[in-house]
């Protein structure tokens, strides 16, 4: 009988492992990105005059155009807006401060007092405002563009203290680094008031006593983000080398907190990062009465860990968001395959069940210590939590994964590298355990080995239901060949998405990105528009 492990099978897994890395680094350098950003020489429209007139300029252009518009000339918005957009680019080169007092501009139309208004969170002074006539954004999650038609020029406001290239590694909630605005300029005899609007809180202003729609960018802060930051980047690297990326754990906003709107959380999955919603994101803000009535919230976690650890990194973190809103609306989740699973845990009270089926008594009684147990404690000893109403498991693995049995999955498996803290849980799981599932472990568990079939964790979660009056719903990828109750994505097997109970299960013909799909977005909208 040959021995497991030859010195020439043991080369022959090293050098794959030597290529591998190698060739995971040059596929990642060669992806495009989903959005890119370039500047633009805005089209000048009928009435206005060239973008470096002058605020002076400017100024009475504005004037002039307000002046027709109060009079019913719905023509001369154009040139409103872009005169508004040209006078922030102006203020902005000047350094002139309009926001802490009125300044003095002088112009044809004689001497006006400019004094500037902006919305809690934002800071002129610190922040650069960038006018959207000024980017041009292209890719393929640069379809759609969330454009509304109107008065005022949409700007995106950037905090300057903030660096783009790490937006998904700071906590933005209460101050976004970037952040949709739209400026507008009213004119009361002398006086010249501009004010920054912020496009959620109002769709339409009053002016001239007529309510009129205002202009809006609602997609350009996002895709300004993710052209700059690249987070999509991210996924494989936080897959590797987890611990290194420990600071990117967070749940960002992707627009101000607002009490009276729903928060829908995405949670992403396996080698993926947020920026894996965007086509969803951006599809949903078309549609207004989805944007009236939610808020969209986003959990960012380095996808190499376990994913019932990842589970506890999030529980912390809604827990930090319940402390700072606690107002909130009951929120709903939208899981994708790992990010599925991990949703799975905020609804489920398993309080000791899975810990007790893991080592056979209760915690008080396991004599597990260490950095291990802390871990294990969090990962294994939960309760649902509360502020959830509705969710949605996209591609979900619930009984694990064929694929992260084969040997590729393992052989990818050995290349993620757990931190310090975590090497002893193998050794305190094996001691312990009284299931023989756990008891197989030779190294410690990481995402890919949470994933399959076999998985403790799976097998004990699938034991305990969701909670009751939680509403939830199946969406799954046949592939299209329409074969289902016998499909798969390609990924997941339909006798792992599917579950018992769902208020609804949508099959939609895509392999594993069933989230990225036409009618997965379609699904998901209607799942919203119905949710009340």
């Amino acid at each position: 009988m040959k021995p497991l492990s030859t010195p020439t099978t043991w080369s022959a897994g090293l050098a794959l492992r030597r290529l591998a890395i190698p060739l995971m680094i040059t596929l990642l350098a060669q992806c495009s990105a989903p959005v890119s950003v370039r500047s633009e020489k805005p089209v000048v429209p009928a009435g206005a005059i060239a973008r470096k007139a002058g605020a002076e300029l400017q100024l009475a252009a504005i004037h002039h155009a307000y002046q027709r518009i109060l009079h019913g000339d719905d023509s001369a918005i154009p040139a409103y807006n872009y005169g508004v957009a040209r006078l922030i680019e102006d203020i902005e080169r000047s350094g002139a401060d309009p926001w802490s007092a009125p300044i003095a501009i002088s112009g044809a139309g004689g001497v006006h007092r400019l004094s500037g208004r902006a919305p809690e969170g934002v800071d002129p002074i610190q922040d650069r405002l960038i006018p959207t006539d000024t980017l041009k954004f292209k890719g393929e999650d640069a379809q759609f563009q969330s454009i509304v038609p109107g008065i005022g020029s949409p700007l995106v406001a950037v905090a300057k203290s903030e660096n783009l290239s790490h937006i998904a590694h700071e906590v933005h909630r209460k101050k976004l680094p970037l952040r949709n605005l739209t400026a507008i300029i009213r004119f009361e005899g002398g006086d010249a008031n501009m004010e920054l609007i912020d496009p959620y809180q109002e769709e339409t202003i009053s002016l001239g006593g007529r309510r009129r729609s205002l202009a809006a960018n609602y997609g350009a802060a996002v895709m300004l983000g993710l052209s700059k930051a690249r987070v999509d980047k991210l996924g494989i690297a936080r897959l590797l080398r987890p611990s290194r990326y420990n600071d990117t754990v967070h749940l960002n906003f992707l627009q101000p907190y607002d009490p009276k709107r729903i928060p829908v959380l995405f949670v992403h999955g396996f080698n993926s990062t947020p920026a894996t919603f965007a086509p969803m994101y951006f599809e949903l803000l078309e549609d207004p009465k989805i944007r009236e009535r939610y808020q969209f919230w986003a959990f960012s976690y380095p996808s190499g860990y376990p994913y019932p650890y990842s589970a506890s990194l999030l529980r912390k973190q809604l827990k930090i968001v319940d402390r700072a809103f606690p107002d909130h609306k009951d929120m709903v989740v939208i899981g994708h395959s790992m990010g599925s699973m991990i949703t799975r845990t905020l609804v489920t009270d398993a309080h000791e069940r899975i810990w007790r089926e893991v080592f056979g008594k209760p915690v008080s009684e396991t004599p597990v210590s260490g950095p291990s147990r802390g871990i294990l404690e969090e990962s294994l000893v939960f309760d649902s939590i509360p502020g959830i109403k509705r969710v949605i498991f996209i591609s979900a693995p619930h009984r694990g994964s064929d694929l992260a049995l084969d040997w590729f999955a393992s052989l990818f498996s050995k290349l993620v590298r757990l931190p310090g803290t975590m090497a002893d849980i193998r050794d305190a799981i094996v001691s312990y355990t009284v299931d023989p599932a756990a008891q197989s472990l030779t190294e410690s568990p990481n995402s890919i080995d949470t994933l399959k079939p076999t998985s403790y964790f799976v097998i004990a979660i699938n034991k305990i239901p969701i909670r009751k009056d939680i509403t939830y719903h199946s969406i799954i990828g046949d592939r299209g060949k329409g074969d289902s109750p016998n499909s798969s994505d390609g990924v997941v097997p339909y006798w792992s998405s599917h579950l018992a109970g769902a208020a609804s299960e949508k099959i939609v013909p895509s392999g594993h990105s069933a989230h990225q799909n036409p009618e997965g977005i379609e699904e998901v909208q209607r799942i919203l528009l119905l949710n009340n």
